[in-house]
């Protein structure tokens, strides 16, 4: 599937505002971007958010949802940007448990792309002279905005430390065992890899809410489904007797601790 050839424009205010709610993580930059993890033969395109030091890969461009996310603050090293006969700009990130290939509608935006990624990952905007003044300022301002992000975010943990309670999962993203897949689909990855895990937790069919898909193994393999209701800054878990938590990582906790560990958060292994 080829990149959309217009120039990339932000995600209308409800869908930015409902990632940033999801994700919790400052937008710093966004476009499309075709990725191939190193075990993939195939490139795959993707709407792309830099926030924090995190990239959320979005199957469409108004998902609320992201698909997959990746943690790059381990960065170790960033390929020159490439182009290929097609005009398109490659470059890899280096990264502690992998590599991950990278590939942008035209030069200038693989370089942008690349800078953001140094930017905020090495807390320095790369020395790069073909920047343009515009592109170096921005760079620039996202700089302040991370350094702010890690000094609130160490205020926050250290707080919470001192007052003896666990950190705000507030400030966390979401769970590992988190897909923007449909209830057939979350049933289909269960059955078919279930060594990675027995749990999944998707979005609900209105998009508001949430659901958990677990995959027991009892005298025969059994599938059930929960409705996890948002509520303000709550979760509630539909169950007979309802359930109240803080964060959909408690949620998750929940199903775990409430099975002593036979639930298993489903993680894909690449």
């Amino acid at each position: 599937r080829e990149q959309p050839k217009e120039t990339p424009q932000p995600a209308p205010r409800q869908i930015f505002q409902e990632r940033q709610r999801i994700t919790g993580l400052p937008l710093y930059f966004q476009g499309y971007l075709s990725v191939r993890h190193s075990r993939c033969k195939e490139f795959r395109v993707y709407w792309t958010e830099l926030r924090g030091t995190m990239l959320f890969f979005y199957d469409d461009k108004k998902a609320p949802m992201y698909s997959q996310k990746l943690d790059i603050s381990a960065l170790t090293s960033a390929t020159n940007v490439y182009p290929d006969e097609n005009g398109s700009a490659h470059f890899i990130l280096m990264l502690s448990n992998g590599e991950l290939e990278l590939k942008a509608n035209d030069s200038e935006s693989g370089k942008e792309w690349k800078c953001f990624i140094l930017t905020v990952t090495k807390l320095s905007v790369p020395p790069d002279e073909s920047l343009l003044p515009g592109q170096l300022t921005r760079m620039h301002e996202v700089l302040e905005k991370e350094k702010k992000r890690r000094i609130t975010r160490n205020d926050c943990s250290s707080t919470s430390l001192n007052r003896k309670s666990p950190p705000s999962s507030t400030l966390t993203t979401m769970p590992v065992c988190f897909y923007a897949v449909s209830r057939q689909e979350a049933t289909e990855m269960l059955e078919k890899n279930p060594s990675w895990g027995n749990l999944i937790l998707r979005p609900g069919r209105d998009s508001k809410n949430y659901a958990i898909t677990i995959r027991h193994e009892l005298d025969a393999p059994h599938l059930k489904h929960y409705k996890v209701m948002s509520k303000g800054t709550s979760y509630v878990i539909e169950l007979e007797r309802q359930v109240t938590l803080p964060s959909l990582q408690d949620v998750v906790n929940y199903f775990v601790t409430q099975t002593q560990g036979k639930l298993k958060p489903f993680v894909i292994r690449t």
